[in-house]
C-alpha cells in the first residue's frame, strides 16, 4: 500500500512538472512592455541624410485565439534594411510566441498560417508596446500579406494583421 502511494505520488509530482513546462502558466500573468524607436538606418552614399523609411505596407490586428491590438507596418529604412514594426500593440503573453509573415491575406485560423507558408521573423519582444523585426534581405515581400502571432509550442494564431497599401515590395 506504501509503494502505491509512493507511485502514485511521484506520477503526479512528474504529470504537474511536465504540465508546467509545457503551458507556463506563470506567462498568463507577466506583462513585457517593449518601446523601441523605429531605427534609424545607416544612410549609403549619395542618400540624404536622415532620409525617412518609407512605409510599404500596414494593417491592423484582429483577434483569433487572444485578444489582440495595434498595427504592424513594413518600413523599408533608406540603407535598404527592411523592418516588420509592431505599434500600440497589445496581446496575451504565452510561450514560444513569435512574429510570423504569412502569404495569405486573411489568416483567421491554425491552418491558414501553415498551409500557406511564413517567414519566422523571431520571438516576441514583449506582449505590449512598439517593437521592430527585421526581415531578411532575401525575402520576397510580395509574397507575402500579412504578419501574425503564433504561439510555436500549441500551433496557435493568436491574431493577424492583413497588410494593406504594399507599394511595390
Amino acid at each position: 500500500m506504501q509503494n502505491l502511494k509512493l507511485i502514485i505520488g511521484s506520477i503526479v509530482v512528474v504529470a504537474i512538472a511536465v504540465g508546467w513546462y509545457l503551458f507556463c502558466p506563470e506567462l498568463l500573468f507577466v506583462t513585457k512592455t517593449v518601446n523601441e524607436a523605429l531605427p534609424e538606418s545607416t544612410i549609403t552614399a549619395g542618400a540624404p541624410k536622415n532620409a525617412p523609411a518609407t512605409v510599404l505596407a500596414t494593417g491592423r490586428f484582429h483577434s483569433v485565439a487572444h485578444d489582440t491590438t495595434g498595427t504592424a507596418t513594413i518600413h523599408h529604412l533608406a540603407n535598404g534594411t527592411k523592418i516588420v514594426r509592431l505599434t500600440e500593440f497589445e496581446t496575451s503573453n504565452g510561450p514560444d510566441v513569435r512574429v510570423y509573415l504569412v502569404a495569405a491575406k486573411e489568416a483567421a485560423d491554425n491552418e491558414t498560417v501553415t498551409q500557406a507558408g511564413f517567414v519566422d521573423l523571431g520571438a516576441m519582444k514583449g506582449n505590449k508596446g512598439n517593437q521592430n523585426y527585421e526581415v531578411p534581405p532575401a525575402i520576397d515581400l510580395s509574397q507575402y500579406q500579412s504578419v501574425t502571432i503564433w504561439c510555436r509550442r500549441f500551433g496557435v494564431n493568436f491574431a493577424t494583421a492583413p497588410l494593406t497599401d504594399q507599394k511595390q515590395i
